[in-house]
């Protein structure tokens, strides 16, 4: 059974840092495709950043390039997302996902298979 669980959200003042942390186990595959999403109320679920665990290509949406850094630990099977000089807009609940693909669909949730629970993320001005 694949299982993906976050930690690491809280509340911020705009200008400071987060870093997420998402522990996956079960999934079958060594090489595969970890993404952040996010979703503010009243918003759609947005891709934030993407990893491919194998070459380790990152991806990310352009408000949040140059402030947050996706990587991973593959011995502690742990992706993370660190997130600098945060913003009231970057306020929402974050999940991690994955798929065995990245490439262009790495912004598309409909895509992924495996989600985490969530953590709420919110930075006040």
């Amino acid at each position: 059974q694949v299982q993906l669980v976050e930690s690491g959200g809280g509340s911020v003042q705009a200008g400071g840092s987060l870093r997420l942390s998402c522990t996956v186990s079960g999934y079958a595959y060594s090489d595969y495709c970890m993404g952040w999403f996010r979703q503010a109320p009243g918003r759609e679920l947005e891709g934030v950043a993407a990893i491919r665990t194998g070459s380790r290509a990152t991806y990310y949406t352009d408000s949040v390039r140059g402030r947050f850094t996706i990587s991973q630990d593959t011995a502690k099977n742990t992706l993370y997302l660190q997130m600098n000089s945060l913003k009231p807009e970057d306020t929402a609940m974050y999940y991690c996902a994955t798929k065995t693909t990245c490439g262009l669909e790495w912004r598309n949730p409909a895509a992924f298979g495996y989600w985490g629970q969530g953590t709420q993320v919110t930075v006040s001005s």
